[in-house]
């Protein structure tokens, strides 16, 4: 989202970059907000367990405490301007393997998930 305010043909016209941060925020929120709308609302329409399982409330609660987990991190902090020393000292070689691993991990799920869902036949089954 970095250059979606930029390429607006009256970039010239609005300094959007002292309003930049108000304008995700907001969006964020909207967005944020929506999402649990929805989800409330399928709740009260179908409130029997037959018609929709509330179980599956989990998954947004989930993506809320990540939502929460990801803002906690500052971007200076995720890009390593923030620290010159800690009370540990300077690392010299940071181990990067364990995070790579996990990323590797979920993106190769998700992409195999999304070829399972879509890359079949509908009579694989039958």
């Amino acid at each position: 989202m970095s250059g979606f305010l930029e390429g607006m043909r009256c970039s010239e016209c609005v300094d959007w970059g002292e309003k930049r941060n108000t304008i995700a925020s907001i969006a964020a929120g909207v967005l944020f907000f929506t999402g649990w709308w929805i989800i409330i609302d399928a709740a009260v329409i179908y409130p029997s367990m037959e018609e929709f399982n509330h179980s599956y409330h989990a998954c947004g609660v989930i993506a809320t405490i990540a939502f929460l987990m990801i803002n906690a991190v500052s971007n200076g902090q995720v890009r390593g301007d923030s620290y010159s020393e800690g009370c540990l000292g300077q690392t010299e070689k940071p181990i990067v393997y364990p995070g790579i691993a996990v990323f590797f991990q979920n993106a190769f799920i998700f992409f195999g998930g999304l070829v399972f869902k879509f890359g079949r036949t509908e009579d694989l089954w039958q």
